[in-house]
């Protein structure tokens, strides 16, 4: 059962999760109640083309006061209403609904009704709600509105009215609410593809696969960091037409890592630092830590590069580059400036490096051991020593039936087969469960027809452990029982096979990972049709000798030894075929 972590980013980008307004389609957005932007690595338009009015400009504690969100169409709203002398306090009363099927009330600060937001991503064009004044609200109140019109185009704090309440002194706006726009820091073209020939020597590199060239090869995966004093330049290369990110991590697992993003986009690249939150989408942070941006799109293939210092005191999420980490390198699809989950399994080094310390080439692993380890046990398991077992009991039966340690020959190498079936499938269901820390939700069926093999193989030693005798009247329910337990658990085995080799966790190479495996049944379904066709002639020949009555005994004894001779042939025939299907499946699981 290859359960996977989907990113991984190991992992990694991993499902990529973004705290926005949009990136919600229900409204659920009172993490953002407070700075009330969307954090889409865009940047925020500055000519509204929304409207926010009220039906009346004074107001009284208690009093009950219409206020319209209007303007061309928009798909999400965030609004809210603060002390006009301190816009960057908390919300100021609280909201009632007039249609709960477009808006709805948010907790923020932890109190409910503080603020409204949409309730889909349906088109609207005009919002009606009632603000409640509540009995300590301040002389002024400014309505903020932050407006979503697609993922890239929003505007954060459109300023509404201000009501005042009567006797109030007028109102003026304090110059501390009066902020210029952020600049972002300036991005470059670069002029030629990244090199590889420093990697080792000046330039801490990690290549998939290893040792490649971004210059020569398209397909080369490329990541790469040179320190500069105190700072370090960092290179990323790879073939995608959506975005390219790597991350820092602790451990090799995604979650609380710091990650940089490059998003293509409009024929342009947008360069992205974000933090990881758990198996969902990076949550993208200011680009103020980064220098020196640049990018190149040339043939499919995406650059970026940029300059951040080692250390960063005071900036949030972002990690001191002096320290070792695990590096996760991953790439996916982008849509209108919005990623989507990598689109194979990222690539995460062996162990952890200091990307500051001895410049170093190295490589990584998109598929981890434990998974590695689950796939190899599984495919042993179940397309090797069971499927021995069966043609040894099927018709093996009196080519070994001379006794070994008090049995049948035969069914001594049956039993030790299937008992060693069992064996690697329990040791292999654990694997996941243990790189998973539990169940994996993003493997689809594959988990659950695991969970049924492994049931059955645990109930089939126990069932033949309680096999009454020869003759026992309930000997045949028995043998159909097993028989029936046993074929079904190596259908669902070799089902679950199928549709863990399209699982990013072991990421083995396609197409030809499903021929071979097609290939490999139709192996065993083929030699065991030969078989059993060589049963049904040599029977009808010894039913013909029993008929004709000449030489009985004689003529049966040389048709058993033909018989047994071929099938001697025929199981080492299949052996060295399943021994080489074997060896190429675990050899790529190795190369991963």
């Amino acid at each position: 059962m290859m359960a996977v972590p989907g990113f991984t980013f190991g992992a990694f980008i991993l499902v990529l999760h973004v705290s926005s307004v949009t990136n919600y389609p229900s409204g659920k957005v009172g993490k953002s109640c407070h700075g009330m932007v969307p954090e889409h690595s865009h940047t925020a338009r500055s000519d509204p083309v929304h409207n926010v009015s009220v039906s009346q400009m004074t107001f009284r504690p208690g009093d009950q006061i219409e206020v319209t969100l209007s303007g061309l169409p928009f798909r999400g709203f965030l609004l809210e209403a603060r002390n006009a002398e301190d816009l960057s306090g908390p919300p100021i009363g609280s909201f009632t609904l007039i249609d709960s099927q477009v808006s709805q009330l948010l907790t923020c600060e932890d109190v409910q009704g503080y603020a409204v937001s949409h309730t889909n991503p349906s088109k609207k064009t005009k919002i009606k709600v009632y603000w409640n004044a509540p009995s300590n609200s301040p002389n002024h109140i400014k309505f903020l509105v932050t407006v979503v019109e697609k993922y890239k185009i929003y505007w954060v704090k459109i300023p509404g009215p201000v009501i005042s309440q009567p006797n109030a002194p007028p109102f003026t706006t304090p110059e501390a609410t009066v902020a210029p726009l952020s600049t972002l820091p300036p991005v470059s073209h670069l002029t030629k593809s990244f090199s590889a020939s420093d990697c080792g020597n000046k330039k801490f590199c990690i290549r998939s696969p290893l040792n490649c060239d971004p210059e020569k090869e398209r397909a080369c995966f490329f990541l790469s960091f040179t320190r500069d004093d105190q700072s370090v330049v960092v290179e990323m290369s790879g073939p995608s037409k959506g975005y390219l990110s790597f991350a820092f991590s602790h451990d090799r697992w995604m979650g609380d890592d710091d990650a940089y993003v490059c998003i293509h986009e409009d024929h342009t690249v947008h360069i992205q630092p974000s933090r990881l939150m758990g198996r969902s989408h990076p949550v993208m942070d200011s680009r103020g830590a980064l220098e020196d941006m640049a990018w190149r799109l040339a043939d499919g293939v995406m650059q970026c590069s940029f300059r951040r210092n080692i250390t960063l005191p005071g900036v949030k999420n972002r990690f001191d580059l002096n320290t070792s980490y695990y590096i996760f390198l991953a790439d996916g699809a982008a849509d209108n400036g919005r990623i989507y989950k990598h689109s194979q399994q990222p690539l995460i080094t062996y162990e952890k490096h200091n990307v500051t310390d001895y410049p170093k080439n190295v490589g990584g692993s998109r598929s981890l051991f434990l998974l590695k380890a689950h796939g190899a046990l599984m495919f042993v398991a179940w397309m090797t020593t069971v499927s021995i077992g069966v043609l040894m009991a099927r018709f093996f039966k009196f080519v070994w039936a001379k006794p070994v340690f008090g049995q049948a020959a035969w069914f001594q190498v049956h039993r030790t087969l299937m008992l060693t079936t069992t064996a690697l499938t329990c040791i292999a269901f654990v694997l996941p469960f243990i790189y998973r820390r539990g169940w994996s939700w993003h493997a689809g069926y594959h988990p659950y027809l695991g969970c049924l093999v492994m049931v059955l193989a645990v109930l089939q030693p126990l069932l033949a452990a309680f096999r009454p005798p020869l003759y026992d009247p309930r000997r045949q329910m028995f043998n159909w029982t097993h028989w029936s337990m046993g074929t079904a658990a190596r259908i669902i085995a070799v089902a679950a096979m199928f549709l863990g080799m399209d699982l990013p966790g072991l990421n083995l190479p396609g197409p030809w990972k499903t021929y071979a495996m097609t290939g490999f049944v139709a192996w065993h379904v083929g030699t065991e049709i030969v078989l059993e066709i060589h049963a049904y002639r040599l029977s009808r020949k010894v039913e013909i000798l029993d008929d004709a009555r000449i030489q009985i005994l004689q003529s049966f004894t040389v048709a058993e030894t033909e018989g047994h001779a071929f099938k001697k042939v025929a199981l080492a025939v299949y052996i060295c075929g399943n021994v080489t299907f074997l060896i190429v499946f675990l050899s790529a699981i190795n190369r991963l």
